[in-house]
């Protein structure tokens, strides 16, 4: 089958280099892509959020699925135009992506069904959220209710930050309820009736070293999680996955694609602090290249409703993945682009060693900066210290200028076989 994949970030370039690798796929395509996806895929210059550009494409290239790896397309209701048209998609309604839309709506999702999650209030004037300060607990929760690409939420013992953050929401803010204890993120296939949990992850969502500096939308990630107990993780997937998904279909907005659940390990036990209706990033990262099966098939059997045809086919590697993000200079901020990359092809020939590309371009024969996350360098190997030393070591080899990341991925992880 032909396949178009939509976006060009470190999750594109990761799904569309597990299609390639797929006995199911004849060609993958990507609107737009860019510099390493380029290298394996026909790339169409037309824009992740250009619905109608997308959809006149998927008919005029002949495209037999389409994979929508970011959110907002999903949001614009992308995958609606294709079905309605009858074009096989992997990616939820509009509707049903409204659990990433609307941290509002999907907060009371949880509250209508039960779904673990910590308290939350939504407002649509600065004035009522500003006052109801002053009955919240520090440190402060503070969320725009729309798409932030993972950099609108504020976390502060600080007041007047917190005020400031609310003045910057926009049109709708939520506070929520400060959860303290250890972040996980679980991910699920869905094809409208069945839930196939896809595993585990960890990132690392602030700038610097220490979880210091501004939100991003991620510096790095391992997976799996050596630090979650069989017993939390059948937890996780019973409460939290399952029960969304039926929430969801109850609502009569049955999802099909990948829900990711964002959460915190409380000791009441797994709480949801947000949720994606897409594959995480950097956390594709280090997902994909754990799957054994093919991914092709299975992306095939969601978008058709088949997944419990293929469930107990779905097979992972026990190894370990650890991705480290390169950024241009001055990310989550203003930044420069066009700036030369050097080493790729050095960093590429580390054993066990990936190397993502998510802002690159092609220019004049040279890759080039093209966003504030410029590289996802994924390592593989039997423990996360060995993925992460892999990881760091092909790091090492690259360099462009004003480039930054944080050094202290994955280095608390404990030791053992798949966990470092």
């Amino acid at each position: 089958m032909r396949v178009l994949v939509v976006g060009g970030g470190g999750r594109e370039h990761a799904i569309a280099a597990g299609l390639v690798e797929s006995a199911a796929v004849d060609e993958v395509v990507a609107a737009s892509g860019n510099a390493g996806i380029g290298e394996i895929a026909e790339r169409l210059q037309i824009a992740a959020d250009d619905i109608h550009a997308l959809v006149t494409a998927v008919e005029n290239e002949r495209v037999d699925l389409t994979v929508v790896g970011p959110e907002v397309p999903l949001v614009a209701g992308l995958a609606d135009q294709l079905r309605d048209r009858g074009h096989l998609v992997l990616g939820p309604s509009a509707a049903a992506a409204r659990i990433e839309g609307s941290k509002s709506w999907a907060k009371e999702l949880c509250e209508r069904h039960g779904i673990p999650s910590g308290g939350s209030h939504a407002f649509d004037d600065d004035t009522a959220a500003l006052k109801a300060l002053d009955a919240m607990r520090t440190p402060y929760v503070v969320k725009a209710d729309g798409l932030a690409g993972g950099k609108g939420v504020t976390v502060t013992g600080d007041r007047e930050e917190a005020k400031r953050a609310i003045r910057a929401a926009g049109d709708r803010v939520v506070l929520e309820e400060f959860l303290d204890g250890r972040e996980a993120s679980a991910f699920a296939l869905l094809d409208g009736v069945e839930t196939l949990p896809l595993g585990f992850a960890c990132d690392y969502k602030r700038a610097e070293d220490g979880d210091r500096g501004p939100n991003t939308g991620g510096m790095g990630a391992y997976s799996p999680d050596p630090a979650l107990d069989d017993s939390t993780a059948k937890l996780i997937e019973e409460d939290v996955l399952h029960r969304t998904a039926e929430a969801l279909r109850e609502e009569g907005e049955p999802f099909i694609g990948v829900l990711f659940a964002g959460l915190m390990l409380t000791a009441e036990g797994p709480k949801v602090l947000e949720f994606n209706c897409r594959f995480g990033d950097p956390e594709a990262e280090v997902l994909l290249p754990r799957l054994e099966s093919d991914l092709g098939e299975l992306l095939l059997a969601a978008a058709e409703g088949r997944l419990a045809d293929v469930r107990d086919s779905v097979r992972w590697s026990d190894e370990a993945c650890v991705t480290v993000v390169l950024t241009s200079g001055g990310y989550p901020g203003s930044y420069e682009t066009g700036v030369p990359i050097h080493g790729l092809p050095e960093a590429g020939e580390v054993d066990g060693v990936r190397v993502f590309h998510a802002g690159t371009e092609m220019r004049d024969g040279r890759v080039v900066t093209a966003g504030g996350r410029v590289l996802s360098v994924t390592g593989r190997a039997p423990t996360t210290a060995e993925a992460r030393a892999r990881a760091y070591e092909a790091c090492a080899l690259i360099s462009f200028e004003g480039m930054r990341m944080r050094t202290d991925i994955a280095a608390s992880v404990g030791r053992g076989r798949g966990t470092g």
